[in-house]
């Protein structure tokens, strides 16, 4: 199980973020290396003055989506940021934001979550995700 699994995330919605950092500790628990690839509203998500925010959910989660996402909050679940920090205490766990999408959003580096480990472009992101697939969330 050397492959890494290689998220592409591009949603900065809190379910679609929930599911990738499920996925991401599931993957670090079994010792499976994870490299992360921020992209446009999915980084915008990340950035340190709004990981802890509402980020809403996507719009096939309907109302009822919302008040699971609510009950489970309300049980304890943690967030998706918690869950990803959670992840890199785990295993190894990489998470880059795309260089391309930085620009555009008009960022750096500090303004960004700590979770956060480094700014690469799409070359880079591909040469670390070797044989292992890529998912597109």
């Amino acid at each position: 199980m050397d492959e890494p699994l290689n998220l592409v995330l591009f949603s900065g919605t809190d379910d679609k973020l929930q599911a990738a950092a499920v996925m991401t500790a599931g993957a670090a628990a079994l010792g499976r290396p994870v490299n992360i690839f921020l992209q446009y509203w999915a980084l915008d998500a990340f950035r340190a003055d709004r990981i802890t925010k509402d980020h809403g959910l996507s719009p096939e989660a309907g109302e009822a989506g919302r008040k699971a996402v609510d009950a489970l909050a309300k049980a304890g679940q943690a967030s998706w940021a918690e869950t990803f920090r959670q992840a890199k205490d785990l295993g190894s766990v990489d998470i880059q934001a795309c260089s391309l999408s930085m620009d555009l959003l008009g960022l750096e580096q500090s303004d960004l979550d700590p979770v956060v480990d480094g700014v690469e472009g799409v070359t880079a992101f591909f040469l670390n995700a070797g044989e292992g697939n890529i998912v597109f969330i």
